[in-house]
């Protein structure tokens, strides 16, 4: 994967993560509210270390 390939893969689960946050605010389960927002901020997480990898900051992790 090129580095511009990643960029644009960590952007795009940024963005997805931005969308999970916002079915969060409107969900009225409090399960599913949980769970989106689980899942928002592991695609955050995942999208840093992408762009921290990216930037040759970080080495994956095994």
């Amino acid at each position: 994967m090129s580095a511009g390939e990643t960029g644009g893969r960590a952007r795009q689960m940024r963005q997805k993560a931005e969308e999970l946050n916002q079915a969060a605010e409107r969900a009225t389960d409090p399960d599913e509210r949980q769970r989106l927002q689980n899942k928002a901020r592991r695609l955050r997480d995942q999208s840093e270390q992408e762009s921290a990898m990216e930037a040759g900051d970080v080495y994956p992790q095994e």
